[in-house]
């Protein structure tokens, strides 16, 4: 059996397992006329700047990348329960962020079930075996193997691995507060893929910098109806799990 992604240990005696573009520049046209030449500068998103008139023999200007994101997007995450929205964060944790970004756009993640829910902690999602809400393998599961996605602040193509997973992005040093969104794994390097979990305690042992084991990268924060997320959290449960599944019917980015 696949391995559960795991938060790391809970609060005293629960140990929870987290089961495992552009600015098309818009054409800047520049025109200067001065007595002995003209210069004109053109630049289009993901083209080579080009010079006209520049004088022969002028070196090549190598390409750049602009983002095809300005501003962090939001998702929209239309529950069986209600609607909340969070920030996901591109410009501090842009390859976890774009992986994210990715499976919600593709409906990765919709008609899937939060799996795991404990108030005080956190709710857990994205396991693509929670489609059936009773599954056993619930928390197992991650995105399809050697899938690819592209990281939107650099243009890179990054490839999952063979079990789905993505690199870990031991970058940003976001704490694990409430409302946050941080991905969940197995424990191990480089094991987190589609599930994160949303926190509603504060959780700063699950910092990716803290001194313990648990290694939990944030990226994103909620940032309209966070009551739902404590709603969600204290649900009845059966080994932590909703009595009564509660859908993600679509997550709508925008």
């Amino acid at each position: 059996m696949a391995k559960r992604q795991e938060l790391g240990s809970a609060p005293p005696d629960s140990f929870p397992q987290a089961t495992p573009r552009h600015r098309h520049a818009t054409v800047a046209l520049m025109s200067l006329t001065f007595v002995a030449a003209g210069i004109v500068l053109f630049r289009h998103a993901n083209a080579a700047p080009t010079m006209l008139g520049a004088p022969a023999g002028a070196p090549a200007v190598e390409p750049t990348f602009t983002p095809a994101i300005q501003a962090n997007p939001h998702a929209t995450f239309h529950t069986s329960m209600g609607t909340f929205v969070a920030e996901i964060f591109v410009d501090s944790m842009p390859l976890t962020a774009s992986n994210f970004l990715d499976l919600a756009r593709t409906g990765f993640y919709d008609g899937l079930h939060f799996h795991r829910v404990i108030p005080g902690f956190m709710d857990q999602f994205g396991c693509p075996f929670t489609r059936d809400p009773l599954s056993p393998r619930a928390g197992t599961g991650g995105p399809p193997p050697g899938s690819t996605f592209v990281n939107l602040a650099t243009g890179e193509s990054i490839r999952r691995s063979a079990d789905g997973t993505i690199p870990d992005e031991h970058t940003a040093r976001i704490s694990n507060a409430p409302g946050t969104l941080s991905m969940a794994n197995t424990g191990q390097k480089d094991s987190g893929g589609s599930q994160f979990f949303i926190n509603v305690g504060q959780n700063a042992f699950l910092d990716w910098f803290s001194p313990g084991r648990s290694q939990h990268p944030v990226f994103g924060k909620v940032v309209q109806g966070y009551d739902l997320i404590v709603r969600i959290s204290k649900v009845p449960t059966q080994a932590d799990r909703p009595l009564e599944p509660i859908t993600v019917q679509s997550i709508v980015i925008t």
